[in-house]
C-alpha cells in the first residue's frame, strides 16, 4: 500500500469514528433525524476535505486529534450539500455511493432536516468550549467555513449551476460556477488545517489557497471526465447524469482531449504553489496526483 493509501485510510477512519461517537453522543430529539444524518454522512465516500484538513495541519506538526472535530465539520458541511443536492428540486437523483439517496431511503422533508441538522452540527463541532485553539483561532475557521458554505462559496455555486442548466456558457463562467460548488470547501478544508497552526503567516496561506484553488477546480474537471468514461456501477452515482441535466461541462466545452489537458494545467498549478512552502509537501503531491487519475 502506498503512502497516500496508509494516509487516506488512516484519516478516514479518523474521522469515521469521530463522527459516529458524535451522533451516538447527540442523539437529539428525533431518532430518526438522527438515522437520517447518520446514513447520509457515514454512507462511505472518499473523505477528500478531512483528508486535506489533516494532511494540511500534519505539515506544521499539528497532533491529529486536535484537528478530528474539524476534519469531522467539513465533512457534516459536505454531507449536508449533498443530501440537498440529490432532492428532486435540485439534482433530482435517486443513487449517492452506490446507495439509495437520503430522501429516497427516509422522504423529503426528513432528509431537508437532516442537512439543515448536519450544517448546524458544524459550527457547533468548530465552537466546542474544550477546543484545542484558542479563541481567535476558532472564530477564524468559524468564518472560514460559512464562507466557504453561504452565498458567497457552496450555496452561491449551486444557484449559479442551477440557473446554467439548458444554458451555454462559457469556460470561465463554468470555472465560476464550481470554483463555488465544488472548490470552495475543498480550499476552506485546506485552510482549516492551516489554522490549526498558530504561526501561520499571510504568505503560507496563499500559497495553501493557490494549491488548493487548483485541485478543486481539477477535482470537478476529472468528475466531468469520469461522467462521460465511466460507469454507474463504479461512480456509485449515475453516469451521465450531467448530460441528462443538460448541464454543461468541461469535456462538452472543450472536448474530452481538452478537458484532461485542463486536468494536467491544474495539476501542475497545484505543485507550483507547493513548491513555495518550506515544508514536506510530498503528501499534498501525491494527493494532488490523484485527483486528476482517480477512476471513480
Amino acid at each position: 500500500m502506498s503512502e497516500l493509501a496508509q494516509q487516506v485510510d488512516t484519516y478516514r477512519q479518523r474521522v469515521d469514528t469521530y463522527l459516529a461517537q458524535t451522533f451516538n453522543q447527540r442523539p437529539g430529539l428525533s431518532q430518526s433525524l438522527n438515522a437520517a444524518m447518520t446514513y447520509g454522512s457515514m454512507q462511505g465516500g472518499k473523505r477528500i476535505r478531512p483528508f486535506l484538513v489533516y494532511a494540511t495541519a500534519d505539515l506544521f506538526n499539528i497532533p491529529l486529534c486536535d484537528c478530528d472535530a474539524l476534519a469531522a465539520a467539513v465533512e457534516c458541511i459536505h454531507a449536508y450539500s449533498l443530501i440537498h443536492d440529490d432532492l428532486p428540486a435540485m439534482d433530482d437523483d435517486d443513487l449517492r455511493r452506490g446507495q439509495p439517496t437520503c430522501h429516497i431511503a427516509f422522504d423529503e422533508a426528513t432528509a431537508i432536516l437532516a442537512g439543515d441538522a448536519l450544517q448546524t452540527l458544524a459550527f457547533e463541532l468548530l465552537s466546542q468550549v474544550d477546543s484545542p485553539f484558542n479563541a481567535h483561532q476558532q472564530i477564524a475557521m468559524i468564518r472560514t467555513l460559512a464562507d466557504a458554505s453561504g452565498q458567497n462559496g457552496m450555496c452561491g455555486g449551486q444557484a449559479l449551476d442551477l440557473a446554467a442548466e439548458d444554458q451555454q456558457v462559457t469556460v470561465a463562467e463554468l470555472e465560476r460556477i464550481h470554483a463555488g460548488k465544488t472548490g470552495a470547501l475543498i480550499r476552506a478544508a485546506v485552510k482549516l488545517g492551516a489554522l490549526s497552526h498558530t504561526e501561520i503567516s499571510p504568505e503560507q496561506l496563499t500559497h495553501l489557497d493557490q494549491f488548493a484553488s487548483a485541485i478543486g477546480l481539477a477535482f470537478q474537471v476529472q468528475d466531468d471526465i469520469l461522467d462521460i468514461i465511466s460507469d454507474t456501477e463504479t461512480l456509485g452515482k449515475p453516469q451521465g447524469s450531467d448530460q441528462a441535466n443538460n448541464k454543461s461541462t468541461y469535456p462538452s466545452l472543450l472536448g474530452l482531449d481538452g478537458a484532461q489537458q485542463k486536468a494536467q494545467q491544474l495539476y501542475q498549478e497545484s505543485l507550483q504553489a507547493l513548491t513555495k512552502l518550506d515544508y514536506n509537501t510530498e503528501l499534498l503531491e501525491q494527493f494532488a496526483h490523484y485527483i486528476i487519475e482517480r477512476k471513480k
